[in-house]
């Protein structure tokens, strides 16, 4: 359950927004689209390594840049 912490002074807006921020922290939307098909291991291993080497990338990118 999450619980957020509103003082009168804040308006809706903002106790909507700390909502967000920790429902998306927990994760739960990203492991529901996770189970909705299967993946083999070794693809999600691929993926992972795919991911790695695209971030690693990027970094060395903005060093030179």
């Amino acid at each position: 359950m999450i619980v957020i912490n509103v003082k009168e002074s804040d308006s809706l807006d903002k106790a909507l927004k700390k909502f967000k921020k920790k429902f998306e922290k927990t994760g739960v939307v990203k492991e529901l689209r996770s189970r909705q098909s299967f993946e083999k291991p070794c693809i999600t291993k691929r993926m992972q390594k795919i991911r790695a080497t695209y971030k690693l990338q990027m970094q060395r990118t903005e060093l030179e840049g």
